[in-house]
């Protein structure tokens, strides 16, 4: 047992019912600085309110005397089987939670037949947490500031078997983490980005007095439209571009051939003050038309969460901080009963709404209103 975590348990107690129970019972667990800077949002937090008050919103409207004895939620995409359409984000650090972090969650996909978008920032090597992936994997990429070594981890992640690669391009920088700052996180000792140990030292940048540490600074470093298709060039992986939020961005990439996008606010732990993922999937969704690939993100917490998503213009949906929590309470054992009250409240919701398949979810099944 590590300082900064207490031992998970090795059963799930029968009053852990939810994925918001695990938010709750994980303060049992993680030390108080590093719950604050997973749950935390950017600034004054409100993107990360406002991404569950959009969900709430919506209500729905179901359809009566359907058959749906013939239901499922498993679903084509992207070229992949998907048992349902939950896949896990890509999250960094799940050591912080965990001792064996990535690989117990890899361990927890697995048994659940679920995606796992593996991070940059793991703190397992990709390739290790590969081999305890048998269902699908996926690698997100920071861009590095040397393009031979961000290519480095693209190669790595193929000769793992990953067969996709989801570039994150909305956290260039940290944003502003006040919550965490308050509570005076810092990353433990032991805890580091283990895939990024070969990365070449960061040249040494001297600035002119009227130069700005942010923009001749720091935003050096930050990909443009040129490194993506540059990365396209590069390989032959589908490349998924995570962070978009505005329709002339969605249209942008699917003009230059990027396979899917994830519409996301970074959870809200970015730029505060923009708006919720689910409150723009709808525009984006028209503007790309039917039939392109669309991830949504933000607050996903309820079967009741994915189905307003997927009808609304998603195709699947990523969880990110629930894992950690899972993971923190209960090992690979939380983990995967979390995806699986996921995936059977999706299921009730489903049938309970006369929509036994995926493709059945359409808006017309939605119901919105300022209550």
């Amino acid at each position: 047992m590590t300082p900064h975590i207490s031992a998970a348990r090795a059963s799930i107690p029968p009053n852990l019912v939810s994925v918001s129970d695990y938010a709750e019972v994980a303060k049992q667990y993680i030390s108080h600085p590093i719950y604050e800077y997973i749950a935390g949002g950017g600034a004054d937090q409100l993107t990360l309110c406002r991404n569950r008050h959009a969900l709430d919103k919506i209500q729905l409207l179901p359809k009566m005397l359907r058959d749906c004895t013939k239901g499922s939620s498993a679903l084509r995409f992207m070229g992949e089987s998907l048992r349902h359409p939950v896949i896990l984000a890509p999250v960094a650090f799940h050591q912080l939670v965990h001792p064996q972090g990535e690989m117990a969650t890899a361990q927890a996909a697995s048994s659940l037949e679920t995606t796992m978008v593996v991070s940059t920032l793991a703190s397992h090597k990709l390739e290790d947490i590969a081999q305890n992936l048998d269902s699908g994997k996926w690698f997100q990429l920071y861009f590095q500031q040397s393009r031979e070594f961000t290519l480095s981890l693209v190669k790595r992640a193929q000769a793992a078997g990953y067969s996709k690669i989801m570039v994150t391009v909305d956290a260039s920088l940290h944003g502003i983490r006040n919550r965490a700052q308050r509570a005076g996180f810092v990353l433990p000792e032991g805890i580091e980005a283990v895939n990024l140990r070969d990365r070449p030292p960061l040249p040494q940048k001297t600035l002119a007095p009227q130069q700005s540490i942010i923009f001749q600074g720091m935003m050096t470093e930050a990909p443009t439209w040129q490194d993506i298709a540059w990365l396209q060039q590069n390989t032959s992986l589908d490349i998924i571009i995570k962070g978009i939020m505005h329709p002339a961005d969605a249209l942008k990439a699917q003009q230059m051939g990027i396979a899917g996008i994830v519409v996301s606010n970074h959870g809200g732990r970015a730029l505060d003050s923009i708006p919720s993922a689910i409150e723009l999937l709808p525009k984006i969704r028209q503007a790309l038309g039917p039939d392109y690939p669309i991830i949504v993100d933000g607050a996903i917490e309820r079967g009741t969460d994915i189905y307003k998503a997927l009808a609304l213009g998603a195709d699947t949906v990523m969880v990110g901080r629930p894992q950690l929590y899972a993971l923190a309470v209960a090992g690979a054992l939380g983990v995967a009963h979390m995806l699986r009250v996921l995936r059977e409240e999706l299921e009730v919701t489903m049938a309970m709404m006369g929509t036994p398949t995926i493709d059945d979810i359409t808006q017309d099944t939605l119901y919105q209103s300022d209550y």
